[in-house]
């Protein structure tokens, strides 16, 4: 697990090493144990490539990056880990290639070299990467298919620059300075950045299963290498499906418990943690060490107890951290000015809690996610089912119900009855199309307050936008073998929620701390047994013939491990894994908030009315409405902003690369650092 960044640059221009030495110190904590950076300058073309690592196999230092072939004309920087590289290893044996370390870096090295970009389909595993083939001054950076590890690039006239994270890429990168108002527009819309966008104009985020070549004259289109299948091998019986997700889902688990180092789990004590945990356990001699986080003040953000009785079933070393909310508020300046880019998830604030915890004990943890958007585990999912239960009723009682009942129950997260008309005043502001309604659901934005966004640009989904989500939503459902609204809903957040917000969540909070997430629901074999289920059997419809976990998503998940997982856990509801950050709004952050919020700042974006900021934020603190999520995103955007002032006042710009007077356009690699090894 490393954090990579490179400059390719298709120039007689040198490119100065200090600026290689820069991103390794802004991705140290991504790589804690090892470091380096190497330069071939060549006749008009020159690459530079930096790497930090996090040691997880072969620890020695055979596995340095970047790392050459033995014939020095091949190169590679690699953060990742491929779960089968000892089967591919053996096939790459049998085509010539000889090792020197047992490192997975190695195996990748070898299959670009030999496969080129046909070795992406054969890798399982999460991986960032870029390949350099010095003999033909050509390679490519790629990313795995469901965008569990991160790449940021950009390109300023030819000059293409690449990093794990958006401060490493804009400390080596020209022209990341212009906001782009598109993606901000759709960051107040579903507080998240959508790839390819970032929040800079000129710097994009690779989307998953997406490579992108480069060569002398620069980068070339990004292309698609996977696609997720959907209904590919659709089964005859409920009872047929949940013998092959439990399968797949252990053999999942088995593959990514390949290490030189410690691993373990997170376990919240909900389904989707509690599958992975049973596998390890079944899988394993020895206890594995299991982790959970819950609060002393609130019981309502506790999932402790249900963690321990998992802990107890399966025989687990649990660590259990007993924390306040003041330990949560003390960490939010530090999270904020780690993010890079604005980010609204404050779930990322326990996420690293529990990634410090469990980087105390281990290096390696598994977790849950990706579940959710395969099964169907999400409120929003089982909300498709109830409006039309709910449009049955007699209108007249409807009209009642959404006319008095929020006069009398108040729209909050922080209770459940509350939390429930949220949800419900969400469910009715959909529109009678499954897509439309999805999109709608999923904002953070509610309609009442659109005016947040000056007129000109009010509307993202009209047909000039870029990337409309109603039409790539609506791509996905109609190339479907089989129409099912819901599966595509599902896919389409499988791509872009899961990607650009949980993902990215987990991969901040867990690289800060320099622990390495592994995600077995995102093993291929598991998406593509889980993308030929149908949804009726996967949520609460009439045609589901899993009726068993009745009031629940995820039905035949839960039907595929009814008899190992405990029936106390297999029939729990969802439970978010947050804190109270709405209240923290109206109370311990209301001094952060009013000193980062501010009219200059809002103002200094050109396309936020600050008057609706204002009238939000007291209808949040007055209880009239909850806007938790916005308002954090907000608050995250302007501390974002005055940050990046401070630091453009700080820091001249960035020197562009220099011809010197007397090139010396050497075929030897030049090493500014440590030197690279060869394998």
């Amino acid at each position: 697990m490393c954090g990579i960044a490179g400059i390719i640059n298709p120039s007689e221009a040198t490119i100065d090493p200090q600026r290689l030495s820069r991103a390794c110190d802004l991705l140290q904590h991504r790589g804690p144990d090892d470091s380096g950076s190497w330069i071939d300058q060549r006749s008009h073309f020159s690459i530079a490539l930096a790497a930090t690592r996090l040691s997880i196999l072969d620890t020695s230092d055979a596995g340095h990056q970047p790392m050459l072939s033995t014939d020095g004309q091949s190169a590679i920087v690699f953060n990742g880990l491929i779960y089968n590289y000892r089967e591919l290893r053996r096939e790459l044996q049998s085509a010539g290639a000889t090792f020197a370390t047992d490192c997975d870096t190695e195996v990748v090295l070898h299959a670009c070299r030999i496969w080129g970009r046909d070795a992406l389909h054969r890798f399982n595993g999460m991986w960032a990467l870029c390949y350099y083939d010095a003999t033909r001054q050509s390679g490519f950076l790629a990313r795995d298919r469901f965008g569990i590890k991160p790449l940021l690039w950009s390109q300023h006239h030819r000059q293409i620059c690449f990093a794990s994270e958006m401060p490493a890429l804009t400390a080596i990168s020209n022209g990341c300075d212009e906001i782009n108002p598109e993606s901000l527009t759709h960051y107040i819309r579903f507080g998240y950045f959508a790839h390819p966008n970032t929040i800079y104009k000129n710097a994009h985020r690779l989307p998953p299963a997406t490579s992108l070549s480069f060569d002398a004259n620069g980068a070339h289109q990004p292309e698609k290498y996977y696609n997720i299948p959907l209904n590919t091998t659709p089964f005859d019986t409920p009872e047929e499906a949940a013998i092959a997700i439990r399968q797949s889902i252990g053999e999942a688990v088995a593959r990514r418990r390949v290490a030189d180092v410690p691993l373990g789990a997170f376990l919240s004590g909900g389904l989707d943690s509690s599958i992975i945990v049973a596998h390890l356990a079944q899988q394993s001699t020895q206890p594995i060490d299991t982790f959970s986080i819950g609060w002393d003040e609130d019981h309502a953000y506790d999932e402790t107890d249900y963690a321990k009785l998992v802990s107890q079933e399966f025989g687990t070393h649990h660590h259990a951290l007993r924390a306040h909310f003041s330990d949560i508020l003390d960490i939010i300046p530090n999270m904020l000015d780690h993010l890079g880019e604005p980010f609204f998830d404050s779930s990322i604030l326990p996420t690293a809690m529990v990634s410090r915890l469990a980087r105390n004990s281990v290096t390696i943890c598994h977790s849950g996610d990706g579940s959710d958007e395969l099964f169907g585990g999400y409120w929003r999912y089982l909300a498709h089912g109830f409006l039309s239960r709910y449009q049955k009723t007699p209108a007249l009682l409807r009209k009642s119900l959404e006319r008095f009942a929020p006069l009398f129950l108040k729209n909050s997260k922080s209770n459940r009855l509350g939390n429930a008309v949220r949800q419900w005043q969400k469910l009715l502001r959909g529109g009678s199309n499954p897509l439309q309604r999805h999109l709608a659901w999923s904002q953070i934005l509610t309609p009442q307050w659109r005016n947040l966004l000056l007129d000109k640009h009010d509307d993202p989904t009209d047909e000039n936008h870029a990337n409309d989500p109603l039409q790539i939503l609506s791509s996905i459902a109609a190339n479907q073998p089989v129409p099912d609204n819901l599966n595509a809903i599902m896919t389409f957040d499988l791509q872009y929620a899961l990607t650009c917000d949980m993902l990215h969540k987990v991969d901040l909070a867990s690289m800060f701390h320099s622990l390495e997430v592994r995600v077995p629901f995102l093993d291929p074999d598991v998406v593509r047994v889980a993308m030929s289920i149908p949804s009726a059997w996967k949520l609460d419809g009439n045609d589901n013939p899993c009726k068993d976990h009745a009031g629940n998503g995820k039905h035949i998940l839960r039907h595929a491990y009814a008899g190992l997982i405990p029936n106390s856990i297999l029939n729990r509801s969802k439970k978010g894994f947050e804190a109270p950050i709405g209240e923290f709004l109206r109370h311990d952050l209301r001094e952060m908030f009013r000193d980062t919020v501010t009219r200059s700042t809002i103002e200094s974006f050109g396309i936020l009315n600050y008057d609706a900021v204002e009238s939000i934020y007291t209808e949040h603190c007055t209880r009239k409405g909850e806007h938790a999520d916005l308002l954090y995103a907000l608050l995250s955007l302007c501390w974002w902003q005055q940050n990046r002032s401070s630091q453009q006042q700080a820091n001249p710009p960035i020197q562009t690369d220099h011809r010197p007077e007397h090139a010396d356009h050497s075929q030897t690699p030049t090493t500014p650092s440590a030197s690279p090894k060869t394998a």
